[in-house]
């Protein structure tokens, strides 16, 4: 196994132990139906919708191998997720 194969498979493990983090992290957040309605509504949005955001930037580039795709690729990816992410939060929040 060579040095970069090794690298490679610690970066994945490193973004997925970052997957599982924030989507227990978002799951804590959001309230449950049991509970009471929550004051920071809007906070709380925008908190889950950076959570996501995280989240899809990690799977495009860890797990479609975006990370090893040409620079305008990569930029073009980034740039489809910012502003899918904040049109998504904008309709959210008004």
């Amino acid at each position: 196994m060579t040095a970069q194969t090794r690298r490679d498979r610690r970066a994945i493990l490193v973004a997925w132990a970052a997957l599982s983090a924030t989507t227990v992290l978002a799951w804590l957040l959001s309230p449950g139906e049991s509970q009471a309605r929550t004051t920071v509504g809007k906070e709380l949005v925008a908190a889950i919708v950076v959570l996501g955001l995280i989240k899809c930037r990690l799977i495009i580039h860890y797990f479609m191998e975006v990370r090893h795709a040409p620079r305008p690729l990569r930029l073009a990816t980034d740039a489809w997720l910012a502003v899918l992410w904040l049109t998504l939060l904008v309709i959210y929040l008004i």
